[in-house]
């Protein structure tokens, strides 16, 4: 789907990303291929590690939204901002699709997507 507009909502294990317009939503969901463990040490990992970035499953969630011009990137914890940092380092010509960077828990789809066109109703406005 060809579209303005889409969101993207990930953790380490998986990605959502739908595209949208004012009538319509596509949505299609990623999974990582490597396990992630969930740890509280404040390095990420029992050994005190951090734990590497997924770079194969960020390049999936880039090529899956590379079909809209602007994007909106959410979700719990760090990954999200893993994405927005690999695409700044590995895809800098798409750097600027990105128009924001939110956390958000863990909402259903319909939350997903109703957060996205409030988040660019405000941000056409702005630029108007």
């Amino acid at each position: 789907m060809q579209t303005q507009h889409a969101v993207a909502w990930l953790d380490h294990r998986e990605a959502k990303v739908f595209f949208f317009d004012r009538e319509t939503v596509e949505g299609l969901r990623l999974a990582t291929t490597l396990a992630h463990h969930q740890t509280h040490n404040k390095a990420g990992t029992v050994d005190g590690k951090h734990a590497p970035e997924n770079n194969a499953f960020y390049h999936e969630v880039v090529k899956a939204l590379e079909p809209a011009q602007e994007w909106l990137i959410v979700g719990p914890g760090s990954a999200k901002d893993e994405l927005a940092k690999h695409i700044r380092d590995h895809h800098p010509h798409l750097k600027d699709r990105i128009v924001g960077v939110e956390p958000a828990d863990h909402p259903t789809q319909a939350q997903i997507v109703a957060h996205a066109r409030t988040f660019y109703r405000a941000a056409d406005r702005m630029l108007l």
